[in-house]
């Protein structure tokens, strides 16, 4: 196994793959010799097909990231457009079926305004950059205070409401 924990397999078991695919063996055969999982070499051999020899040993090297026009064709054409998932692998460079069936979802969820990128992070302003003045921390306190006394006055005339419609003393 390699130590790059993105990738489970490493490359050399997926170059001895690729080169039993450039003989013409099928996934099932090919899983059986490396002691690997049919579902797998099916994988590999999906993405042999659509991004070549290169593509599939670099599979879990680095992330790649697309940018917002590349999404937005992509799942134009795959939903719009009728063009098959690996075709549009093929035409727009994508090297992953996972993140384009995620843009065809969210394409037919909420169009191409659902690909935006979202920002990242923390918004800005959300936490407080400078501490409260003694002012306002005394402001503050004055706000709860009057909140508590007014909630309190309403408790005292609702328990003398009902006394006086019961009839009974305090």
């Amino acid at each position: 196994m390699s130590m790059n924990l993105r990738s489970r397999h490493d490359r050399l078991l997926r170059k001895q793959a690729a080169q039993m695919f450039e003989k013409g063996f099928g996934y099932g055969v090919t899983a059986k010799r490396l002691g690997v999982s049919a579902e797998t070499v099916r994988e590999w051999q999906k993405m042999y097909r659509v991004i070549g020899r290169s593509g599939l040993l670099a599979m879990g090297i680095e992330h790649t990231k697309y940018d917002y026009e590349t999404k937005i064709a992509a799942a134009r054409a795959v939903v719009d457009g009728g063009m098959s998932k690996p075709e549009a692998m093929v035409h727009f460079g994508i090297a992953s079926a996972t993140p384009l069936k995620q843009w065809c979802r969210l394409y037919r969820q909420g169009g191409a305004q659902a690909l935006k990128p979202k920002p990242k992070g923390r918004p800005k302003g959300s936490a407080r950059a400078v501490p409260p003045t003694r002012e306002e921390e005394l402001e503050e306190r004055v706000r709860k205070l009057e909140a508590q006394v007014a909630y309190l006055k309403k408790s005292i005339a609702l328990k003398a409401h009902r006394r006086s419609q019961t009839g009974t003393k305090p």
